[in-house]
């Protein structure tokens, strides 16, 4: 039953910038050197990919969408199009980074076996996605409008969220040494609507629902969490919850 999801670069830069703007602290995390090649693992659009590569780093982009990729394309990146679950790379780089992506690759550990075998011994993994409580008022909201229907979501939902103890052990399972992890609370004003957001971010929920209900969908699960998530001013704050994390692989790796 789990639907998939499509992005498309105009409406993710509209509705949803702010993903790689705040993404921007990961930069000084990741310190980036002008001799090396590194790697950003769903690098959607490539709107963090460019600014790694202002440091005079090589970095490649890879995601398995393709409207995103040719997005990132366009800003001179050079791109791999690849599902991060089958990576097959040797040893090649010296840093894989990734923002707000590992969340929608459940289950990780093939990824991160596949991250590890790409970084050569010593390399460095940095990034930040979703943590434990990410966006816990719309999750449950969409979960309950589920079960009114009589729909599973958890046969549906593609989101994964640990907490900082369960994913500094898939760290360790594959031989990273971690160096640094937080759990960073982060509400977040969206630029629009609530109904923006869910139509880019919650396309599995809605496509689980006959498509000539899913608007009604969408409307119940608004009106349950606005008196949570909306301002006075009207503006929508959504509950993010952030992991953030520097790993290292160790040498005998």
């Amino acid at each position: 039953m789990a639907g998939t999801t499509s992005w498309n670069p105009k409406d993710y830069a509209r509705n949803a910038r702010f993903v790689s703007d705040l993404g921007e602290p990961l930069l000084q995390l990741l310190r980036p050197l002008a001799h090396e090649l590194i790697l950003d693992l769903g690098c959607g659009d490539g709107a963090l990919t460019a600014k790694i590569a202002e440091y005079g780093s090589h970095v490649v982009g890879l995601d398995s969408s393709f409207p995103q990729l040719q997005a990132a394309r366009e800003r001179g990146i050079d791109v791999i199009a690849m599902d991060s679950h089958h990576l097959c790379f040797d040893q090649r780089f010296d840093a894989v980074f990734t923002n707000a992506a590992l969340h929608w690759m459940n289950p990780l550990q093939s990824v991160m076996a596949g991250v590890a075998n790409s970084l050569k011994p010593g390399g460095r993994f940095i990034g930040e996605f979703g943590g434990k409580g990410n966006v816990d008022t719309i999750r449950l909201a969409l979960y309950s409008a589920l079960r009114r229907r009589g729909i599973d979501p958890l046969l549906i939902d593609p989101w994964y969220y640990p907490s900082r103890e369960e994913y500094s052990q898939l760290l360790s399972a594959q031989g990273f040494g971690v160096d640094y992890i937080e759990l960073l609370p982060r509400p977040t004003k969206l630029p629009g609507d609530i109904w923006s957001w869910m139509e880019i971010f919650a396309q599995a929920f809605s496509q689980a629902v006959p498509a000539a209900h899913r608007e009604e969908f969408l409307g119940e699960v608004r009106d349950e969490i606005q008196s949570t998530l909306r301002d006075a001013d009207g503006s929508w704050i959504v509950d993010y919850v952030r992991l953030r994390f520097k790993a290292v692989k160790a040498n005998r790796f």
